[in-house]
């Protein structure tokens, strides 16, 4: 631990532990109330440290080239902000030693306060690219801090740095332009033939999909698991599936292209990083889900149904957040991969080996 430019910092000094330790309310509370307390702001102190690491992941990606010797660290942080929310999951537990007669106790005391006006969590799901279309009822996520800021400075101060963050591009917007430039087949945009060859990827893609398709589906019936027809109406609904993703309104996605070749031929060293960088990204939001479901159902524990402090449904609507998820496309592409003798041959791929 360092010092400043001055003499040498004590422990105490160098983390404001006096201040910190004066912001619980000392003998003003009970223990419970004292436990609930810590426990939130323990929460809001590593969302701090998750919206740190979010926006400058997003500055990274948000280079017009990303160096291959950038993606380690962007990798590095997702992979760190994983790891917090897996910590703020067991954090739950703790709050579960409160029975709901303790919490009760203090309750009414909170008034109105809800996590619900917690600005740094709205403020790291706009950094991640949750939309307000992707919220439970499309809820707007800075409807209650507009009334916050008509209240106090502190409100108006929370409603100005959400307002920026919606103004700023999020994670998955950075990520999407990066999958956009994504070599594939050894071509990338701004080729000469660039469309050409993409559209020649995503169609053979396609058409290997339809034949698999095919061949399963009498392959099942063949082993008597259903009509043969109805077999073949269900795979070839997986690969219309795999059209519509690519293809949305007739139209090559550059960005879905790219990220089914990186997850077709993850496996080529040039590849590596990039498939690794989609993967901590699937974990992170896999983790977030995990975070709401273990607080869903402390909540449930210790309140039951009841409406939330801050008129919310309470526990219905923490349910509902569970299904929220933003990096749609790196699941959704899992659903139209086939098998490696099937995909289209490689082309130039001394393009994809180490130098």
């Amino acid at each position: 631990m360092g010092g400043g430019s001055g003499g040498r910092s004590s422990y105490g000094d160098y983390l404001n532990l006096e201040e910190l330790l004066s912001l619980q309310h000392g003998n003003d509370v009970s223990a419970d109330e004292m436990h609930f307390i810590v426990v939130h702001q323990t929460f809001e102190l590593w969302f701090k440290q998750v919206i740190r690491e979010l926006a400058e992941s997003r500055d990274t990606l948000a280079s017009e080239q990303v160096s291959e010797d950038k993606i380690p660290a962007v990798v590095h942080r997702l992979g760190r902000i994983t790891e917090i929310f897996r910590l703020m999951a067991q954090q739950w537990t703790v709050m579960e030693t409160l029975s709901p007669q303790d919490f009760l106790a203090f309750r009414d005391g909170l008034g109105s306060a809800s996590g619900f006006e917690s600005y740094q969590m709205r403020e790291l799901e706009i950094l991640v690219g949750l939309s307000n279309e992707q919220r439970t009822g499309g809820m707007d996520p800075i409807a209650r801090f507009r009334k916050m800021a008509e209240e106090s400075e502190s409100g108006a101060k929370a409603l100005k740095r959400l307002e920026d963050r919606m103004d700023e591009p999020s994670l998955w917007d950075t990520a999407r332009a990066w999958l956009g430039r994504t070599p594939i087949m050894g071509s990338s945009p701004g080729d000469d033939d660039d469309g050409d060859i993409v559209q020649s990827y995503v169609e053979s893609h396609i058409a290997a999909q339809v034949q698999h398709g095919e061949q399963m589906a009498a392959r099942m019936a063949k082993w008597g698991m259903g009509d043969s027809e109805a077999m073949k109406a269900r795979f070839a609904s997986i690969a219309q599936g795999a059209r519509d993703f690519l293809m949305p309104d007739g139209e090559i996605d550059r960005a879905r292209a790219g990220l089914l070749f990186i997850e077709s031929y993850r496996e080529l060293p040039l590849l590596s990083w990039p498939r690794t960088l989609i993967d901590r990204m699937i974990e992170l939001e896999e983790s977030m889900v995990k975070w709401r479901h273990s607080h869903a159902r402390m909540v449930e524990r210790i309140i039951g149904r009841r409406i939330g402090t801050g008129g919310s449904s309470g526990v219905d609507y923490l349910d509902a957040t569970t299904s929220y998820r933003v990096f749609t496309d790196l699941w959704s592409v899992r659903t139209i991969l086939i098998r490696e003798d099937l995909r289209p041959k490689l082309i130039n791929p001394g393009f994809y080996g180490f130098a």
